[in-house]
């Protein structure tokens, strides 16, 4: 399950996003939102698409934790963006990469794995910077052999 452990430099992406929490989750409402727009976007980098969570420092995160969601597409500059788009920055940093293959519906196994059985036995700890998923080609949605990478940030651990 686990590709690569990898360092990446920031990231620029335009998106829509929203408030949220997994009780009330309107990612649908988000992709419904944002697709439109893709098209519309210039400068883009790679045909992946990122779903992004950005969670508050700090806070333990619970089910009905707020966090905010980004439905985006990266790009090289921010030159030609619909007015109805935010820009978003990742900062630079260290990725534990990991696939899900299966249904959204099975994905909250894929992240109870990562951060319940990989990240307490690793070397690394979580960062506070944005986790993100790529969906590339293979991505179906809700579709049992799709596959997308899931992207945790990590800093090493405190000796």
């Amino acid at each position: 399950m686990l590709l690569k452990i990898t360092a990446i430099p920031e990231k620029i992406l335009v998106g829509k996003h929203l408030p949220m929490s997994l009780a009330e989750n309107k990612t649908t409402a988000l992709w419904r939102g944002f697709m439109p727009y893709k098209k519309l976007i210039g400068h883009t980098l790679e045909a992946f698409l990122y779903s992004v969570q950005v969670y508050p420092e700090g806070v333990p995160f619970t089910y009905s934790s707020i966090f905010i969601k980004w439905a985006a597409v990266e790009v090289t500059e921010v030159s030609e963006i619909p007015k109805e788009l935010e820009v978003l920055k990742i900062p630079a940093g260290l990725y534990a990469v990991f696939l899900h293959k299966g249904s959204s519906a099975n994905f909250a196994a894929t992240m109870k794995y990562i951060l319940d059985d990989w990240l307490p036995i690793s070397t690394y700890s979580l960062d506070s910077r944005p986790h993100f998923e790529c969906l590339g080609a293979k991505y179906k949605n809700n579709d049992p052999s799709s596959e997308e990478e899931v992207w945790i940030p990590i800093k090493e651990k405190a000796q």
